[in-house]
């Protein structure tokens, strides 16, 4: 194949995945002829896995070129040790300039992978190990497919804002059907980009056969012989006729307006309309179709604002901006846990897993602390119950968890987090307290969420060990970890917060003590803007539907339902406090909290949600309503002050981690990049704040 497929200009230099020929003498597996195996590998260890650029997909395209040349008996295609090949090297997408690029990449795919599955000679993908996006989609190309039992599979392409465009979205739903395509191509995409074990892709029909990883390569050979030689045949299922393939594209509609509320998204769009296409095109015009969709996508703001948020989540996963030399942390081996209501618990139950050391929860009476412990141990046994953790490992953990009155068992801690009642006294009377019970070293962690640390350490001898610590709710799912230092606080405590959250399998920030911190700081202000319009006169719907073009996951009156107004209220109270009367007190908030009502949406009866008439009696009736246009724009506008105003304040130090706040803390989409690339190319930043967030061609189009 002679195609000339440069780079752009700027972009990283290709890490090409070669592709190597080898025969295999089938007549020691009961079949006649050689198998000619193709292995991908770029030479590198499972942390660089394989990818496909132009010059590893050309690399494929001669392999193939080679084996067929040897006349084999089959032709199987697999990966180096633990990696198939994790998808199409993305690290060029973002430095396209023009659409025959990208047409080019995406022909180039298919060129080659359909070769695959044309060839006279039977093909088989032995996926060894990872096997995403592109990878496994040339495993979709061959004619049978067999997996490792440890090998993860997926096509995340809806997730980072592309679709399946190299044979996935096309020949999916002819192997497998409309139902369970959209559950691989949509849904497991749309649910943080959920991927198929091996024992789920053999039960959707993805894969033909699973093998264990000791024997994988010599029973698939197995499985090709037998194929070749009759002894096994696998049937393939016509689905051009299947009467589910409206609702099952109903479902995948349904997920994507859910997963970004309502708002219409290229990307899942796209995706849907390859899936009915497949119904009735051929494999050919599918692909055409595949090349088209890609170009449009590629071509887009959105695609290169999923990219640069992509790359970031990746980024700050391994490095942590800010943070002091590992090194400098100390050991952890016993951790305290001030509190035992629901969110210490969650706390507890995520630091006994991850750390598996000692666990000591406290309260104000046993009765409460043995009531944490046994909520604890009660979801240990519900992960046996899901076969999520044997009884054994479950069993050890249970023994290592305790509760009790006295904080004098927090002796001999290395680490205590506390979660109380967001009162400031009552949390600088306990690290007093705390204080002469450890040692000095011991980190004194706060999980507040809009208090200041700073002052929660006056008075205290040690200072320099306390930090905040703040998670999100829940803990377990919620990814992101905003360390917050105090003008006190040293590098070793630092370090070792630092090194317990990667332990705790958390992406983090390092910010200043500053009130609300990242995420809540901007949330806080964002929401005000919504309920300061329903105070002023604006109608509660129009008011709550005005961001929905945008794509949040949720409304902001969902968002409250979710946070409770007694949190969000207090949080609101704290803000207005520190930062001033930007942060206003919501009269309706305020009302709600007082009357006790804790939703704004109830069910209904017949199951439709709505408005819960106690909450609207409460609002406060303004007369001064602002459009839905209004509203979305002063809400976005605030959002740009404040970002601007925490950089000048050096709550953070780049505008990417406020965009990692957003995505990871706070769940806004992929294709919003965080947040700030929206406003930059909505022309909000400039506007608010007389200047862009990010340079034009950073999370945009060049």
């Amino acid at each position: 194949m002679s195609v000339d497929i440069k780079l752009p200009e700027g972009a990283p230099e290709e890490v090409v995945t070669q592709a190597l020929v080898r025969e295999v003498n089938l007549s020691a597996f009961g079949a006649k002829g050689v198998l000619a195996l193709i292995t991908l590998d770029n030479t590198l260890d499972h942390n660089r896995p394989n990818t496909f650029g132009p010059q590893s997909l050309l690399a494929l395209d001669a392999a193939i070129t080679a084996a067929i040349a040897s006349k084999p008996a089959a032709i199987a295609i697999t990966g180096k040790p633990f990696i198939f090949a994790a998808g199409a090297d993305l690290s060029a997408l973002s430095f396209i300039t023009n659409r025959e690029q990208s047409l080019g990449i995406g022909k180039l795919g298919h060129d080659v992978f359909r070769r695959l599955g044309e060839s006279s000679i039977p093909t088989f993908a032995f996926i060894n190990g990872l096997a995403l996006g592109g990878g496994l989609e040339v495993g979709l190309h061959c004619h049978y497919r067999t997996l490792a039992s440890t090998a993860f599979t997926g096509l995340p392409e809806v997730f980072l804002g592309l679709v399946p465009g190299w044979g996935g979205a096309t020949i999916l739903p002819k192997l497998i059907g409309p139902e369970r395509a959209v559950q691989v191509i949509m849904l497991n995409a749309l649910n943080n980009n959920t991927m198929m074990k091996a024992k789920d892709a053999l039960k959707l029909g993805v894969v033909d056969a699973v093998y264990e990883p000791s024997d994988f390569l010599e029973r698939s050979i197995a499985f090709a012989a037998n194929v070749l030689n009759g002894a096994t045949k696998i049937e393939r299922k016509d689905y051009s006729q299947d009467p589910a393939w409206e609702s099952a594209l109903a479902t995948g509609k349904a997920a994507a307006l859910k997963k970004y509320g309502g708002a219409e998204i290229a990307s899942p769009m796209k995706a849907l309309e390859l899936i009915a296409a497949a119904k009735s095109n051929t494999l050919a015009q599918g692909f055409d179709a595949e090349d088209l969709a890609l170009a449009d996508l590629t071509m887009s703001d959105p695609l290169r604002a999923s990219l640069y948020a992509f790359n970031v989540i990746q980024k700050k996963r391994k490095k942590v901006e800010g943070a002091p030399k590992p090194a400098l942390a100390r050991k952890v081996g016993k951790v305290g846990v001030v509190g035992a209501g629901l969110m210490a618990s969650q706390l507890a139950l995520l630091l006994l897993r991850n750390l598996k050391c000692p666990i000591v929860m406290t309260d104000i009476d046993q009765e409460r602390a043995d009531k944490g412990v046994a909520w604890v141990k009660n979801e240990l046994s519900k992960l046996v119950e899901k076969k999520r953790m044997n009884p054994e490992s479950a069993a050890r953990l249970a023994l290592l968890i305790t509760g009790s009155s006295d904080q004098s068992t927090f002796a001999g801690c290395d680490f205590i987090i506390e979660a109380i009642f967001e009162e400031l006294s009552l949390k600088q009377e306990l690290f007093k307290n705390l204080e002469t019970i450890v040692s000095p070293e011991c980190v004194l962690a706060t999980n507040t969420s809009s208090l200041s640390v700073e002052r929660m350490s006056e008075g205290l001898k040690n200072p320099e060990r306390v930090v905040g610590f703040h998670f999100f709710n829940p803990v377990a799912i919620m990814p992101l970890l905003e360390v917050a230092r105090t003008s006190k606080t040293d590098d070793a405590t630092t370090a070792t917060s630092i090194s317990v959250g990667k332990e705790l399998k958390k992406t983090m920030i390092i910010c200043k003590d500053a009130p609300g911190f990242v995420v809540n700081r901007l949330l806080t202000r964002f929401m005000g803007e919504i309920t300061d319009a329903v105070d002023e006169g604006t109608s509660p719907e129009v008011a709550d539907n005005a961001m929905r073009s945008i794509g949040f996951p949720m409304s902001p009156f969902q968002l409250l339902d979710l946070v409770g107004p007694g949190v969000a209220l207090h949080v609101s109270e704290t803000l207005h406090a520190n930062l001033g009367e930007r942060y206003r007190i919501s009269p309706t908030m305020a009302a709600m909290v007082k009357q006790g009502v804790r939703n704004f949406y109830v069910k209904n009866e017949d199951g439709s949600v709505g408005a819960n008439p106690a909450a609207t009696a409460l609002i406060h009736k303004g007369d001064s309503p602002s459009t839905a246009e209004r509203v979305r724009s002063r809400a976005l506008t605030a959002l740009a002050v404040e970002a601007r105003m925490m950089l000048d304040e050096g709550v953070v130090s780049t505008p990417a981690e406020i965009d990692l706040c957003m995505l990871m803390g706070a769940g806004w989409p992929m294709h919003l990049g965080g947040i700030l690339p929206y406003l930059d190319r909505e022309g909000i930043s400039e506007a608010a704040c007389g200047q862009r967030f990010h340079p034009k061609g950073i999370a945009s189009l060049p």
